[in-house]
């Protein structure tokens, strides 16, 4: 039953985590255009701001913890390479999140570099990420 909970919350850890990563580029596409400093501008700041910092970065830190302890309990599947294909995706998904924290600071300091269209190409990266991870947890194929 303990591994269950653990299961269960990772889960729901890895979904926060993922809402995050497919909204804060998505609010990057609209905040693109606004002006700096105009009203809509410090509300897309803030938005992104409590997004990265209440919901992704804590959902981030559970899923690696519950992940840890559920690896742990199942240290066969570090010889299972599905598994380990996964650990690289997961790792991406990190590194992309992390690039988001930066382009959010660039937003912040009032850099409008990148075109729109940019975002919204970045949106797709997370959403192609999971599925290949869900599909790798599922099938798990054997290569």
């Amino acid at each position: 039953m303990y591994y269950d909970i653990i299961k269960s919350l990772h889960f729901v850890a890895v979904i926060s985590w993922m809402v995050g990563l497919l909204y804060l580029p998505r609010l990057f596409v609209y905040h693109n255009d606004k002006k700096e400093m105009t009203e809509i501008d410090i509300t897309f700041l803030l938005m992104e701001y409590r997004l990265l910092k209440y919901i992704m970065n804590p959902a981030l830190i559970i899923t690696y913890l519950l992940g840890i302890i559920l690896v742990y309990e199942n240290n066969y599947l570090l010889a299972e390479n599905y598994f380990l294909l996964k650990l690289v995706l997961v790792f991406a998904l990190s590194v992309f999140h992390i690039y988001l924290s930066i382009l959010y600071k660039d937003f912040k300091k009032g850099y409008r570099c990148k075109k729109t269209k940019f975002y919204r190409i970045i949106n797709e990266i997370p959403t192609i990420l999971m599925i290949v991870i869900i599909l790798l947890v599922v099938v798990k194929p054997d290569f």
